[in-house]
């Protein structure tokens, strides 16, 4: 299989690479710290993998994790045009969410494996630190 440059790939195509890998990361980390219930699995799998959860999670870690490197790729994967439409949420949330997700692709076709966990597992401590927020309001 050839090397890819991630530098030279488009955030769209970045994104559709990053998804996946984040699908993997959400299924690890929810077997990992739960039951094997396939069906509470994939319930369990939605506040992680919806686009509020990326939202939410990618616009704190902009503010207090990111590398200007990587807010500088968030913000170029946002701005991005595309003629993809979101089905359960609004535009500026999905496109939050597919930044997010061109920058987990990004991470992983550079081999910046540590980093690109660092900001996942930062990213579950967002989204579930928001779950139990709202769960207590």
């Amino acid at each position: 299989m050839r090397k890819l440059n991630p530098r030279e790939i488009n955030t769209t195509a970045l994104a559709f690479l990053g998804d996946a890998v984040y699908e993997v990361y959400v299924r690890n980390h929810l077997m990992e710290n739960g039951d094997q219930n396939a069906d509470r699995l994939h319930k369990r799998a939605i506040r992680y993998v919806c686009a509020a959860g990326q939202d939410k999670a990618v616009r704190v870690l902009m503010d207090e994790f990111l590398t200007d490197e990587e807010i500088a790729l968030v913000k170029r994967a946002r701005n991005r045009k595309t003629a993809t439409k979101a089905r359960s949420a609004d535009a500026v949330t999905y496109k939050m969410a597919t930044a997010f997700e061109a920058l987990l692709g990004y991470l992983h076709l550079s081999g910046e494996t540590e980093r690109l966990e660092a900001i996942v597992e930062e990213a579950f401590r967002i989204i579930e630190d928001r779950k139990a927020r709202n769960t207590n309001e």
